[in-house]
């Protein structure tokens, strides 16, 4: 009995000689604001994170891969001196210590390839400053992470363990950090051992994309490092079981925070000898006294009439019972009465408030509010208190012919609108160098190319029309589009005869029944080739007679490649063509013109024909009506007075209409 104790005795004490700690991992990221590989990877990334918190915290440096963003305003821009330092080479051969040029992280894509110094491509990933793969990922990719990779990392113990607090200054304007590091065994480090404490923002969410890659949503981004991320905390280089180390940092919140209740910190020891991170911390949030938020604005997005009925959905996102808030409401940028939500809003409590009703005219308007005064005194956090929405009123169904050429700079055209659901960059516009059947003179554009959102599903919704009167209605539209690869990019053209409430699909074309006899092309799509065109009739018949009808394109992304629409009518039977079916061809000579030009229309049956010429913003600058011959028939314009430009001339005739775009270049 006595021998076993002792041998007990015994065990322990050598135990407590290599006792180690649970090892917090920490990945970092080399990503892009203008890298569409990384935006396309980092949203499964992130859910996998998420998802691991208890194994691993990450921070995203945001690095001029393959180039740097043009705002100044980004991410990267704002702190350019400190990302530089952590992604570049060390100026010196792998292994060798880091210099001012930089950390001198080794890339290595796979153990099959050279190594070289620096980071030199995104997104890259880098879990406890050792290459995914050596934690069995495919590569460095950040899509290589896997759940595995995080499991195998953490599962080394490590000889340190952290605890990091935190707390606001009086006027939140710095946050005091402080740090303690104990051993947990006897350790030696390579080369120097470093703490570096990185100022994250947990989540940015930018209204418009920060970089070219559509990205608006960054998680865990690096804002900033304290004293800084060369030099960092200087720790001993050598360590026995139990020692202690305790210091303070205080961390004055830079500018260009956005907001601050998503200030997080994130620290590690790191030894620069082999640039192995041996311990990783992470704070908690703390709330500000007062932070009110307005996280939302809903109502019916479209509706009849001329009134749109706000509902606002409010946050006390601080810590104090905020008692009242001031709210003022925006239309179209011009500001509304204030009014006050004045019932007490516990912290983390939400509020539905139903704000005044709005009277406007028909059409696409923004709504959006910003609250201030709350509780009657200062908001410690000015980012979120405002927020928007847009709504369209419809007063007004236009009769047919509807013809939209796409040649007015104003997109969308006058009487359209569109639907942004997830405000990406990469939606529809207007394309000015491109147009049906290659004129080159504009048409409306979805940009599958760059839309890595899969799934995400845009409208352009055409002017409102009646059919009052109309027997045959028919949709017609010229579209150009190619995949890709194998994409399955989709373009619907939906109709609602009840304002929106319901929709009902007339058209559905996807992938390579969309491209047609287009090929797949890895290059942006421009449909600059006439052949690469072709014309679309949809039968409206069942909507005839209908005095108020919606139509709307949908397109719906799956990454592929660029999809463009051109001369769209809305008629009676026939639509805007090259050529309709009396009309056989149109033709404009010169073109470009100069003091004038010549409409030449060959007609099958003799008749009186409508010729418009409208600018490039819909107004009208010469109308006549002439009585026709069947074949050939020339009518001159004179466009002597006419600024240099792009027109659209429309020919219209009771079996049809056609437009053809003309340029004036004096």
């Amino acid at each position: 009995m006595k021998k076993t104790s002792i041998l007990l005795s015994l065990m322990t004490a050598s135990l407590m000689t290599v006792a180690q700690t649970a090892r917090l991992s920490l990945y970092e990221e080399f990503t892009g604001e203008n890298c569409p590989p990384c935006a396309a990877a980092n949203p499964a990334l992130q859910t996998l994170l998420n998802a691991n918190t208890a194994k691993a915290v990450s921070i995203k440096w945001e690095v001029p891969i393959p180039s740097a963003p043009a705002n100044l305003w980004s991410i990267y821009q704002t702190n350019k001196a400190e990302i530089d330092w952590r992604y570049k080479s060390s100026g010196g051969p792998v292994g060798s210590p880091p210099s001012v040029a930089g950390y001198g992280y080794p890339a290595q894509w796979n153990f099959t390839t050279t190594a070289t110094n620096g980071i030199n491509s995104a997104p890259t990933g880098l879990l406890d400053g050792k290459h995914t793969w050596q934690w069995g990922g495919a590569n460095d990719h950040a899509a290589s992470l896997t759940a595995a990779c995080i499991n195998s990392a953490q599962a080394v113990m490590s000889p340190f363990s952290v605890v990091m607090n935190r707390a606001w200054n009086g006027t939140f304007s710095a946050v005091t950090v402080t740090v303690s590091i104990t051993a947990s065994q006897a350790f030696t480090s390579v080369g120097a051992l470093v703490y570096r404490l990185v100022m994250v923002e947990q989540e940015i969410h930018f209204a418009s994309a920060s970089g070219t890659n559509g990205e608006k949503d960054f998680y865990n981004s690096a804002r900033a490092t304290f004293p800084n991320i060369q030099s960092g905390y200087a720790l001993p280089g050598t360590w026995t079981l139990g020692q202690n180390v305790t210091f303070t940092v205080n961390c004055t919140l830079p500018a260009y925070i956005i907001d601050k209740s998503m200030v997080n910190f994130i620290g590690f020891i790191q030894d620069d000898g082999n640039r192995q991170v041996k311990q990783a911390a992470k704070t908690n949030t703390v709330g500000l006294a007062n932070d009110g938020a307005a996280t939302a604005i809903s109502g019916v997005a479209v509706s009849c009439g001329t009134t749109y009925s706000p509902t606002i959905t409010l946050k006390n996102n601080g810590t104090n019972t905020i008692n009242s808030m001031t709210i003022t409401p925006y239309v179209d940028g011009a500001a509304g009465t204030p009014f006050t939500y004045a019932t007490p809003l516990a912290p983390a409590a939400t509020v539905n408030v139903v704000a005044p009703v709005v009277t406007t005219t028909g059409g696409s308007h923004t709504y959006s509010v910003n609250i201030s005064g709350v509780s009657g005194g200062i908001d410690y956090n000015l980012a979120n208190n405002g927020t928007q929405t847009t709504f369209i009123l419809i007063s007004t169904y236009f009769p047919t012919p509807i013809t939209e050429p796409f040649s007015a700079v104003t997109f969308p055209p006058t009487n359209w609108w569109m639907t942004n659901a997830n405000g990406g960059t990469a939606t529809w516009t207007r394309a000015a160098a491109t147009g049906g059947y290659a004129t080159g003179l504009g048409s409306a554009k979805y940009d599958f190319y760059n839309n890595n959102v899969l799934g995400d599903a845009d409208d352009l919704d055409m002017t409102p029309v009646s059919f009052s009167g109309i027997s045959n209605p028919t949709l017609k539209f010229d579209v150009a589009y190619c995949q890709y690869a194998a994409e399955l990019d989709k373009l619907d053209v939906m109709v609602s005869t009840n304002c929106g409430v319901t929709w009902a699909n007339v058209y559905s074309k996807q992938g390579a029944v969309l491209a047609g006899t287009n090929p797949p092309q890895t290059a942006a799509f421009t449909a600059a080739v006439a052949g690469q065109w072709r014309t679309e009739t949809v039968t409206l018949n069942a909507y005839a007679l209908m005095p108020q009808v919606l139509l709307k394109f949908v397109a719906t992304s799956q990454y592929g490649n660029n999809l463009f629409i051109d001369n769209v009518n809305i008629s009676n039977a026939l639509g805007v063509n090259s050529i309709s079916n009396n009309v056989t061809a149109v033709e404009l000579y010169p073109n470009p013109a100069q003091n004038e030009t010549n409409v030449r229309v060959t007609l099958l049956q003799a008749g009186d024909v409508t010729i418009t010429v409208m600018n490039s913003i819909g107004q009208t600058v010469n109308h006549k009506m002439v009585s026709l011959n069947t074949g050939d028939n020339n009518i001159n314009i004179d466009t002597k007075g006419f600024a240099d430009g792009i027109y659209s001339v429309l020919v219209d005739t009771k079996n049809g209409s056609t437009v053809k775009k003309l340029t004036v270049s004096k």
